[in-house]
């Protein structure tokens, strides 16, 4: 998933017990306004909506990371963050995107996947500070959209089809796949050659 689908995700776009995430919207921020400089709109491209299966690893995570939210919920009572969508419209009073903001109203209130301990939504910046450390002090040097290129590779290198995983990755196109998101390397290079040398031995 693209970073703003990630963040985007609320618990009602995760089915668990049929294992599937709903990818239909991203997250993304506009101002810095005291009540949420969040918004939420639609995903990148028609055909970046979707449905990715959750394997059991993931199923796992989720299930006990939602039961730590809900704890942390209890916990916080009263001055745990609860959250709306306000509506955005442009002049022509077409719904363009929807704006996240805290509030205490009982009414349409949402829950965001990916919050702090007391349910503050951060957006993408959550992720700031654990990337801060992956390259500060583990000297890693990558950024967390680059795992989607990770995932592409891995994925194909172990026998999946690359129109498969164009479709997981939200690509109406393989060719956009395989041209920013397949990586090869001298290993694989030397696979090709050798894979043919052995087949025309026989």
């Amino acid at each position: 998933m693209r970073t703003g689908e990630v963040f985007a995700l609320t618990w009602n776009d995760i089915d668990l017990n049929n294992r599937i995430i709903k990818i239909n919207k991203t997250v993304y921020a506009k101002d810095k306004e005291e009540n949420g400089r969040w918004y939420l709109g639609t995903t990148k491209t028609i055909g970046s909506s979707r449905e990715v299966y959750i394997c059991d690893t993931l199923y796992s995570v989720l299930s006990d990371y939602k039961k730590q939210q809900i704890k942390y919920k209890k916990e916080y009572g009263k001055k745990y963050k609860q959250y709306i969508l306000k509506e955005i419209k442009n002049k022509y009073g077409k719904l363009v995107e929807y704006k996240v903001i805290e509030s205490q109203s009982k009414n349409n209130k949402i829950q965001m996947v990916f919050t702090k301990k007391d349910g503050t939504y951060s957006g993408t910046d959550i992720i700031r500070y654990p990337f801060k450390i992956i390259h500060h002090e583990l000297g890693i040097n990558c950024r967390f959209y680059d795992l989607r290129g990770s995932f592409a590779t891995v994925s194909l290198r172990n026998g999946c089809e690359i129109k498969d995983i164009a479709e997981v990755l939200g690509h109406k196109r393989i060719e956009t796949t395989e041209k920013y998101y397949i990586s090869t390397v001298m290993e694989d290079k030397e696979k090709v050659s050798k894979t043919f040398e052995m087949t025309i031995k026989l």
